[in-house]
């Protein structure tokens, strides 16, 4: 069965709200839990951007859901810094941390001034990055020099088992690469059809057998106008298409860029209803996909109503 999960937004809370949010989670019945990881948020109407490893050592702590964590090595995090972090937690937590890799967002990686390079070269840095990480996990003394350099690196503290090592991608063609050397997938969306593809690319890259996680974006409340609204205004500026994405620098660059989304553009990337049945039926239309987890991301700021609502009511739905 699907696991369902929770997803901790650093870009729109504050640490301490989002650790009683995942705490809520887990006595409502959600399995799992996933931790975006940001330098900056989307937006300043999201307005919040927490350092997400320091607050993984509380939220694993203090509650006994398992995490998923994505981020971008090589730019902020050294990829040798980065094995030494999931490592330390997965040795107090055993089997409760996955680490998804992705080639990252200018966004957020921009604040080291280093050059930004294109896509390409991304996704090449990224599988460098990989290499390093995994043979950190297995115990190797790692001297790296190429696009990323290691010196001599070596993991004193390691878990009995290392944590899966997840690939990030939103297309085909980027899920199709790091099937090569990923322990499994997690992508974003909505769309059946555009997840399908992006999995089965996944799985012919060399993915057969793998786990993949999604993480899906709702906005649900009890009043239609307010969901809308309340996902226009969290969400429009991470609503854009091509490369946008990835290469604008700062929340004033992408809330310019998103200036002409119009609340009903929002349906393309948000599930909105407030009828927990039909939420509860898109989530079942996922699962049939074959997802190892789906980690609900409510983007709406109503969170306790939202984690009593789809714990109550959606979750036993998707049991039965």
């Amino acid at each position: 069965m699907t696991r369902i999960g929770y997803h901790a937004s650093h870009e729109q809370y504050a640490p301490s709200s989002l650790l009683s949010y995942v705490q809520a989670a887990e006595r409502a019945g959600f399995a799992c839990a996933m931790s975006s990881e940001h330098f900056k948020p989307w937006s300043n109407a999201q307005g919040h951007a927490g350092h997400a490893w320091s607050w993984l050592g509380a939220a694993l702590a203090t509650t006994r859901l398992p995490f998923g964590i994505i981020t971008a090595p090589g730019y902020r995090h050294h990829p040798a810094v980065l094995a030494q972090s999931a490592a330390t937690l997965s040795e107090m937590f055993p089997e409760r941390l996955w680490l998804a890799l992705g080639s990252g967002q200018r966004l957020n990686e921009d604040v080291t001034g280093l050059p930004w390079p294109d896509k390409a070269e991304r996704t090449a840095r990224l599988g460098e990055c990989a290499a390093v990480i995994r043979a950190l996990f297995e115990g190797e003394t790692v001297t790296h020099r190429g696009r990323v350099t290691v010196v001599d690196a070596k993991l004193y503290s390691r878990p009995e088992r290392a944590p899966l090592l997840i690939g990030g991608a939103v297309t085909a063609e980027t899920a199709r690469i790091v099937a090569g050397w990923a322990d499994g997938l997690v992508t974003v969306g909505i769309e059946p059809g555009k997840l399908r593809s992006v999995v089965a690319a996944f799985r012919e890259g060399g993915g057969s057998g793998k786990p993949i996680f999604l993480q899906t974006k709702v906005c649900w409340d009890t009043d239609a106008d307010r969901a809308l609204s309340e996902a226009h205004g969290q969400w429009a500026a991470n609503m854009l298409e091509g490369d946008a994405n990835w290469d604008l620098r700062t929340p004033e660059d992408f809330e310019t860029a998103a200036r002409f989304v119009r609340p009903e553009d929002v349906h393309g990337c948000v599930r909105v209803s407030t009828d927990l049945g039909r939420q509860a039926a898109w989530l079942a239309e996922l699962a049939e996909i074959g997802f190892e987890e789906i980690i609900v991301h409510q983007v709406g700021r109503n969170q306790d109503p939202f984690i009593e609502a789809f714990g109550g009511h959606v979750l036993p739905q998707l049991r039965r």
